[in-house]
């Protein structure tokens, strides 16, 4: 199999992992508001969304992987507000979709937290 193949697969791959994302997360995005307290519940499906579908870029261990590592030496002298607006937007040039139909910005920040202090579990 070719570099271009081999490419063109892992694209294919990616872009069906987000759609999973967008039908499996969609529903909760909408319904938490930036003024709402996460719940435990929401909490734990956030780690398992970092987990799963973060890490299918970022290494299922957020080592590294198409995407880089985002264990907390990594993201050292990067803000909190830095990566939630990574979360939400994205990054142009790069495979980093932006998550903002999905998450609200107060999950971005409790995201962006939980990836400074290493706090992401196998929960």
């Amino acid at each position: 199999m070719s570099p271009n193949k081999i490419t063109l697969t892992g694209l294919a791959f990616a872009t069906y992992l987000f759609s999973l994302i967008l039908v499996t997360t969609a529903a909760y995005a909408n319904e938490i508001t930036s003024d709402e307290v996460l719940s435990q519940a929401r909490k734990d499906e956030l780690n398992h969304t970092v987990k799963q579908d973060c890490g299918s870029c970022h290494g299922m261990t957020l080592k590294g992987g198409l995407g880089p590592a985002l264990l907390p030496e990594n993201l050292e002298g990067k803000s909190i507000l830095f990566l939630q607006h990574t979360i939400l937007h994205g990054r142009a040039g790069t495979a980093m979709p932006p998550w903002k139909t999905l998450l609200t910005e107060q999950e971005a920040f409790w995201i962006s937290q939980q990836l400074k202090a290493g706090k992401i579990t196998d929960k």
